[in-house]
């Protein structure tokens, strides 16, 4: 590929469609992607001709890529990851249009001033798709220049960065002077502001992870006390089955068990601990001193007493007719 303007300085390169014919302007951008990204996987639009531009300006072992191209797809597929020898996130600060980002389960979207931060080590999709013609500022972030940044083992996901309340705007700011001013600053001057900003996104990233964990265990919590709520209501049915509270309370079986696992127990454990309890109340309740002690075992879910019996004796110490005994002695 041939780049343009071969007189500029060494940590500088860009790439224009504008002099290759249309019907290979296409493939031009998609090697020149390449070269200034990593791997990636761009597909073509409808029409002909791809007017669209790369400028990739190094900042140290980072570096911006000012993009400029009509609406289309770009992809990082499983392969393109295998052939990369580096890591990297992209930090974009999109300039004109509109991008979804997609990775993983989620999904951002990308307007005018706002940033987003995604993972090159993970597969991942960018819709260009409000145009006509769209522009994006992408810094090319270390993947090491973040986690050491991060606690041990952060998983970064795909965020919109410049949403958070606190240094989202400062994010946009310096994204936007360090774009415009990439050229302008030493070399130097903009490895120290390049710093600045990754810094700044930490910050968010760490504020966010903290607050979700927090939010997850409220509503972890919410969702247990629900999930019991429904366990006691249809305690003393025979055959209650983790399906049955699952579709009541509109969670997974695999989360009914996760959430009570979180709580020390089993299902088949806190419901049989719970029937326990309820019969051993009946026992001692002279209003049902006349009831049998099958009765009152059946009449909480117990489809066999000698089971019923068992279990009794294993949570209380004693047999379930000794439990009623010392009630009326």
């Amino acid at each position: 590929m041939q780049q343009v303007e071969h007189a500029m300085p060494s940590r500088q390169s860009a790439w224009d469609t504008a002099g290759v014919r249309p019907a290979e302007q296409f493939a031009y951008y998609r090697e020149a992607i390449c070269q200034a990204f990593m791997n990636l996987t761009p597909e073509p639009a409808a029409a002909p001709g791809f007017p669209a531009s790369v400028e990739h300006v190094r900042l140290g072992d980072a570096a911006i890529n000012r993009v400029s191209f009509p609406e289309h797809v770009v992809r990082r597929s499983a392969a393109d990851i295998a052939e990369s020898d580096r890591s990297c996130f992209y930090l974009n600060l999109k300039l004109e249009g509109r991008c979804r980002i997609q990775q993983g389960d989620r999904e951002i979207s990308l307007s005018p001033g706002q940033v987003g931060i995604f993972d090159s080590d993970r597969r991942f999709a960018l819709l260009h798709d409000r145009g006509p013609q769209l522009r994006v500022a992408s810094f090319w972030v270390p993947a090491e220049a973040l986690r050491e940044r991060l606690p041990a083992s952060f998983d970064v996901a795909a965020a919109r960065v410049s949403d958070d309340p606190y240094v989202g705007h400062l994010i946009a700011e310096t994204a936007r002077t360090l774009c415009d001013g990439a050229l302008r600053l030493t070399e130097d001057e903009g490895v120290r502001l390049f710093r600045a900003l990754i810094e700044l996104v930490a910050v968010s990233l760490s504020r966010r992870s903290r607050a979700g964990a927090a939010e997850a265990e409220g509503l972890a919590d919410a969702t247990t006390l629900a999930l019991k709520r429904a366990i006691h209501r249809r305690l003393r049915e025979p055959g209650l089955a983790v399906a049955d509270v699952a579709e009541v309370v509109g969670i997974s079986e695999r989360y009914v068990h996760k959430l009570l696992a979180r709580s020390g127990s089993s299902f088949t454990d806190y419901v049989i601990d719970h029937r326990l309890d309820g019969a051993a109340r009946d026992l001692r309740d002279p209003a049902t001193a006349d009831r049998a002690i099958g009765t009152i075992a059946f009449d909480w879910g117990f489809s066999d007493l000698s089971h019923f019996t068992r279990r009794f004796k294993q949570r209380f110490g004693c047999r379930p007719r000794d439990w009623r005994a010392k009630a009326s002695s």
